[in-house]
């Protein structure tokens, strides 16, 4: 039976009687439900809401306690919110605080906090760690000949804002940069240079121009070392260089070699030469004293001779005669009436004349004694009776 066919009883659909205006059984009023609407409205910023129908007195609704357990569940929630922004940066890292995107301030190490998302972020990036790459490649010298050269470039991040927001692959620049200014240097040297002495003096080239184009793009990075392995020529032509580069490891061994016998023989040249210079030194002194002393030997004798000339030539003969005699082995015998059997110790009399000889040195006539004319025993005697003898015949 339809609902609103005779003797329906008017029932509706939702098995309700619409039958007055005391029905309670039926939907709500839209009235009451914006009444209440607004009754919770008010009491969520702490209005109070009217009671409902049949309740006395002043007492909390059930409306009035789920609007509080809401904001106390509001107020948990934005805490939490807030606690969100604590961050903590390590001693290695860097805090790259963004606002909406665009980029705000750079933090050191230790805890921070931000505003949470989606207002602020932070991007954590390491300062510390090092990026290495490979870079090998056969290049045209500047003397026109072909070397294969071969390079490890390691870096770190400098400034971690430049590093994100100023280049879009810092890591890709870096490489291009490399490969630019290898190609440059390498262009701008010799082959010899690079193959021997030149290496280090090339890696800090590269280097140095890697790093000013990195800080040209701001891409944040430093480099921090760049290693060049030995440089080496085409196979086709190595056989050769290994021949120059023997002959010239040849060249520069003899030259060491050479050094060092000049090294050692130009002290010993130069000591022989000071000797030399020391022996003529004395050697002209002692020749210049000795003059002197004859000199005044002679001036003293010719003022001893002014005063006495028979007595000073008769010394002086006795002088050079004892002197002539002392050395031979010749022995005169002239004494009057003697025996022709005569016993003589030659090897004594030789032995005594040496030793005294060697012993006794030669006293100048000029202190006026006679000591030395006497110092030869009986020669000395035999010699004055010679010559007396002689005078008076």
């Amino acid at each position: 039976m339809a609902w609103n066919e005779p003797g329906g009883g008017n029932r509706d659909p939702w098995g309700s009687n619409q039958g007055g205006p005391g029905n309670q059984g039926g939907p709500p009023d839209l009235d009451e439900i914006v009444r209440k609407l607004q009754e919770r409205v008010s009491g969520l910023f702490g209005g109070k809401g009217s009671s409902s129908g049949g309740s006395g007195g002043g007492g909390p609704s059930a409306v009035d306690i789920s609007l509080k357990t809401i904001g106390v569940i509001i107020a948990g929630l934005f805490v939490v919110w807030l606690l969100t922004g604590i961050y903590i940066v390590d001693p290695a890292e860097r805090g790259v605080v963004m606002r909406f995107g665009a980029y705000i301030k750079t933090t050191g190490p230790g805890p921070h906090w931000h505003i949470p998302w989606p207002i602020e972020r932070v991007q954590v990036v390491n300062v510390d760690e090092i990026s290495s790459f490979s870079h090998k490649a056969a290049m045209l010298t500047r003397d026109e000949n072909i070397v294969d050269v071969e390079l490890t470039v390691q870096s770190r991040i400098q400034d971690a804002s430049n590093y994100l927001f100023q280049d879009q692959a810092p890591m890709k620049t870096l490489r291009d940069a490399t490969e630019t200014v290898v190609r440059k240097t390498i262009g701008g040297s010799k082959l010899d240079f690079i193959l021997t002495e030149g290496r280090s003096a090339v890696a800090a080239m590269i280097q140095q121009g890697v790093q000013s184009l990195m800080n040209e793009y701001k891409t944040g990075l430093l480099v921090t070392s760049v290693n060049m392995q030995p440089a080496k020529p085409p196979e086709q032509v190595k056989d050769a260089f290994d021949d120059a580069i023997k002959a010239r490891e040849d060249k520069e061994r003899l030259e060491n070699k050479a050094e060092a016998y000049a090294n050692e023989i130009l002290p010993q040249a130069r000591g022989e030469a000071a000797r030399a210079v020391a022996d003529a030194k004395a050697y002209r002194d002692r020749v210049i004293a000795s003059a002197e002393g004859e000199t005044s030997r002679f001036d003293a004798i010719r003022t001893q001779y002014e005063k006495a000339p028979e007595v000073t030539r008769e010394r002086l003969y006795l002088e050079t005669i004892e002197s002539v005699l002392t050395g031979s082995n010749m022995v005169l015998i002239d004494v009057p009436q003697g025996n022709s059997l005569m016993y003589l110790p030659l090897d004594q009399i030789m032995r005594n004349q040496t030793s005294k000889t060697s012993s006794q040195p030669r006293t100048s006539m000029l202190d006026g004694s006679d000591q030395g004319l006497g110092s030869s025993g009986s020669t000395t005697s035999q010699i004055r009776d010679v010559s007396r003898e002689r005078r008076s015949r």
